[in-house]
């Protein structure tokens, strides 16, 4: 019999998060929200003891990976059991997004990074790099992909990475668009910052690597801080390289140049998103349910309450666009959930990943506007968080791959189409 009931565990951790969210993020929405790059110290502060617990429970299993099976320690062991680390940190994603996204993204974990090094990284190098994050003061963790001309497209990424023979060190020289986290992992704690290059632009694809940038490095500058429409609480920046110089060892996995894309290489990238784009899909989800209840609450209020024994045909257009955000709402979870699932029991989940990333973004988008047009002229006020919800929601539809980029990756998974045969 397949269950789907959340284990009690879990719900046990749920019930203090959801504490958290309403009590030290949702008060502090406005403030945040109307005060961008404001960085919220109290709030980090006062979280920082069950964050750290939460990224220590998330580690765990990467952290008993450190011998692996086999005697070079390269392969993973075998999995007793689905990993619940990853569904309780969905949870707790989907529920801190409810409290406040912005904040949520400023809480201190390995973020990006974390997933980067355990996609393209060894497991010396998952130990290595991701116990930081577990001991001491707060820190961040962030990835830096995209650049003013590769968007999309990263592949056409043009940020260099070469290696001086007489320091063995790599030399990084290039620019960074739209990091989130940026500031907060390389120049105001002891971060990290995994930082694609190519190694050899010649090889396409199969000449990009992944480094892990730490904080304080010299040579990496904070070129802008951007202004955003949304999720104004979180730190974004733009990052400029200038001959910065990393440790010959601080390029994960191996550094072979091969003619065909490696794990540790460009799919290493794509493998990144296969486990962030379920979390990007759970914030959105944490949005629309915030939007969803403080809707239903308001039209409660006004004496609109769904009665769920009439059909369609009788209800009005109100409570008709109601049970339609909760359809839209309930699909991307559990689709979201799938993804999750797959990852727990150590199964590919690619389609899925892009399903509910997709799926959620287009949701989170509707079912925001929409509660704003229900809400009338004080969900357009600021009064009310209904305006910033649909702000904040829309970003959710753009990064970790944006809804375009999804579908291709959806449609070329469904259909047996490799890249060049469907664009």
């Amino acid at each position: 019999m397949i269950s789907f009931e959340i284990p009690e565990f879990i719900q046990n951790q749920m019930t203090m998060i959801r504490m958290v969210a309403e009590q030290a993020m949702r008060p502090y929405s406005r403030q945040l929200d109307e005060n961008e790059h404001e960085r919220p110290q109290a709030f980090v502060q006062m979280t920082w003891p069950f964050t750290q617990q939460m990224v220590k429970s998330a580690l765990k299993p990467l952290m008993a990976q450190s011998n692996g099976n086999g005697s070079n320690g390269k392969t993973k062991p075998q999995r007793e059991g689905p990993d619940y680390s990853m569904l309780s940190f969905i949870m707790m994603i989907e529920q801190l997004s409810w409290g406040d996204a912005g904040q949520y993204l400023c809480l201190p974990h390995p973020m990006l990074g974390g997933a980067a090094v355990d996609s393209a990284g060894t497991p010396e190098q998952r130990v290595r790099f991701l116990k930081k994050f577990t001991e001491g003061d707060p820190k961040w963790g962030a990835m830096a992909i995209t650049e003013p001309g590769a968007g999309s497209d990263n592949s056409a990424m043009r940020t260099t990475a070469i290696l001086d023979p007489e320091t063995n060190e790599w030399v990084l020289n290039g620019e960074k668009i739209f990091i989130t986290n940026g500031a907060l992992a390389l120049r105001e704690s002891d971060g990290l910052c995994v930082v694609w290059a190519t190694v050899d632009q010649k090889a396409g694809r199969a000449g990009i690597k992944s480094f892990v940038v730490e904080g304080n490095t010299p040579g990496v500058t904070i070129a802008k801080q951007e202004h955003k429409l949304g999720i104004r609480a979180s730190d974004t920046v733009a990052l400029h390289f200038d001959n910065a110089r990393i440790p010959y060892e601080n390029v994960l996995g191996d550094q072979e140049v091969r003619r065909v894309e490696s794990r540790t290489g460009f799919q290493g990238a794509m493998k990144t998103f296969d486990a962030s784009r379920p979390a990007v899909a759970a914030s959105a989800i944490g949005i629309a349910r915030a939007a969803l209840e403080f809707t239903k609450d308001k039209l409660a209020e006004a004496g609109i309450v769904i009665d769920y024994t009439k059909s369609l045909h009788e209800l009005t257009a109100v409570e008709r666009d109601v049970i339609e955000m909760e359809a839209r709402y309930k699909g991307a979870w559990l689709l979201t959930l799938r993804a999750t699932a797959q990852m727990a029991h150590g199964e590919s989940n690619r389609l899925e990943a892009s399903m509910c990333k997709y799926r959620a973004g287009d949701a989170v988008t509707w079912i925001t506007q929409k509660s704003v047009e229900l809400l009338g002229p004080m969900g357009y006020s600021r009064e009310w968080l209904a305006e910033k919800w649909m702000r904040d929601a829309k970003i959710n539809d753009i990064y970790e791959g944006t809804k375009q980029i999804n579908q291709l990756i959806v449609a070329r998974s469904i259909l047996g189409y490799s890249r060049r045969e469907l664009k």
